[in-house]
């Protein structure tokens, strides 16, 4: 059994859980996940299983899309709403061009820090850790990219529900937190669901109770591999299946990481081009897999 599942997480479960969850199910110790959710997040999780456990390393830059709730009028340590209230101020309302202007600040290439409650590591370990320890720690901001933060509805004075694009790497908790410094109110993430993550979408995924009963499907290994394609002939295939390097006489002009065909063209691996040949970078199925 190999390829990509595409799993609705409920909230309450941590995406360790929800990889146990499926060892124990399918039966398959090799399977994992592309990018963690928060516990008590819902939503769309990318799970690795079989071979394709072997190919995360060649996914890249998936955007993901989120639904986030904002409730004003307290903020927590954890920027959600399982952590000790910090901070009470008073909840005013906002005007349309006020929460606009404010979110559109957002949009684009930003820094942003990370919450101190998150499994992000320094120094080999999460920070979660040091803020349980009640270490301080300077963590240093890291650049993402908001492509588009959408207003959806807003609960007066004290819920604003919004949509979010963004690039890997992107916390919406810290996202909230510094959306309402701009406001200058105390707020929270009192919701969080991924609706999307690169090919991932909320709308095609599977829920624990389908994939008890076996209603589910998996994706190819090289479906969401955004890669070009080279298509081996007979002799090249068996080359490449015994680790030999080829001579590229398929894509020119051109060093990259691609994916990797048969003659019969059914996805073998992961190909290498440089100086003119094509290596072996990851193989899938062959003598030396």
């Amino acid at each position: 059994m190999d390829g990509f599942l595409n799993v609705l997480k409920p909230p309450g479960m941590t995406s360790h859980d929800v990889v146990a969850f499926l060892r124990k199910k399918l039966n398959i110790k090799k399977i994992g996940h592309l990018g963690t959710l928060d516990p008590g997040a819902a939503g769309v999780l990318p799970i690795s299983i079989g071979k394709a456990t072997r190919l995360s390393q060649y996914i890249f830059d998936l955007k993901k899309s989120y639904r986030a709730e904002i409730t004003f009028g307290f903020s927590t340590d954890t920027l959600d709403k399982y952590g000790n209230i910090v901070e009470v101020t008073p909840v005013r309302q906002f005007t349309n061009d006020i929460l606009e202007n404010v979110i559109k600040k957002f949009e684009g290439n930003i820094l942003q820090i990370p919450p101190i409650y998150s499994a992000k590591k320094i120094n080999g370990k999460k920070l979660y850790e040091y803020a349980r320890a009640g270490k301080e720690i300077n963590i240093k901001p890291s650049t993402i990219n908001i492509y588009e933060i959408k207003v959806l509805s807003y609960e007066i004075p004290y819920k604003l529900l919004i949509d979010v694009k963004c690039s890997k790497g992107t916390y919406i908790r810290a996202l909230v937190r510094d959306i309402c410094k701009s406001l200058s109110v105390a707020g929270y993430m009192s919701m969080l669901i991924r609706t999307s993550v690169g090919l991932f979408n909320i709308d095609n995924s599977y829920t624990l109770e389908d994939i008890k009963l076996d209603n589910y499907k998996l994706l190819d290994m090289d479906s969401i591999l955004s890669l070009p394609s080279v298509y081996l002939d007979y002799i090249d295939s068996k080359k490449i299946m015994h680790g030999q390097c080829i001579e590229n006489k398929y894509l020119f002009n051109t060093e990259k990481i691609v994916k990797l065909y048969n003659s019969d063209k059914m996805f073998i691996g992961i190909g290498n081009i440089r100086n003119s040949k094509i290596y072996v970078e990851r193989l899938l199925f062959g003598a030396e897999e």
